[in-house]
């Protein structure tokens, strides 16, 4: 085996075992939100379910966005099972002016930009959120069904799964995010 072959099974092997979702080819490229309206978006949205990701350890995980200046802060927070809260904190800002949809997310300078794409929302209840990265010959994704409470209809939660789907998306792994026992987190 070549040393290239060599690293990404290695990358591959690692991300494997972190309950991330690989699969082979290149990402699918989803419809995003129409007229996004940046500033109706901001505010806090919780977990309802999502495609595994190493990054994710805790419960009652849940996003807080503000905008300032075109670029929206981001807040990140999660409850851990000994009881603290995991926060981190990064930016995110629309890569093209006439997709607003289509944002990317640092957490970490120098890092690379992860896509946070709002495929759908009706920025009162839910919102669907996909990101992937290609990785020569697989890709890596991510998906979020979020909701202003820590609860969603079944109903709903269906409607933005059939969406994935209809987009070529995997979801045999996307799984509910527990959001019990929150009466610590971040107001």
């Amino acid at each position: 085996m070549q040393i290239p072959q060599l690293l990404c099974l290695a990358v591959l092997s690692t991300l494997g075992v972190s309950a991330q979702t690989i699969h082979p080819g290149k990402c699918p490229e989803p419809p995003v939100q129409q007229n996004f309206d940046v500033p109706r978006y901001m505010g806090r949205w919780h977990e309802i379910q999502k495609l595994p990701a190493f990054f994710q350890k805790g419960k009652c995980a849940q996003a807080t966005y503000t905008l300032g200046d075109g670029v929206v802060k981001v807040v990140n927070d999660e409850l851990l099972s000994d009881g603290t809260i995991s926060s981190i904190e990064g930016t995110a800002k629309p890569t093209d002016p006439s997709e607003p949809a289509k944002l990317e997310v640092t957490f970490f300078p120098g890092a690379p930009a992860g896509n946070y794409w709002v495929l759908k929302t009706d920025y009162d209840n839910y919102t669907l959120v996909y990101g992937c990265s290609n990785l020569g010959g697989v890709y890596a994704n991510y998906a979020w069904i979020l909701s202003r409470s820590r609860t969603l209809p079944e109903e709903t939660v269906a409607e933005l799964r059939a969406t994935l789907t209809s987009s070529g998306i995997i979801i045999d792994k996307l799984t509910d995010s527990e959001q019990t026992g929150c009466e610590s987190m971040p107001k």
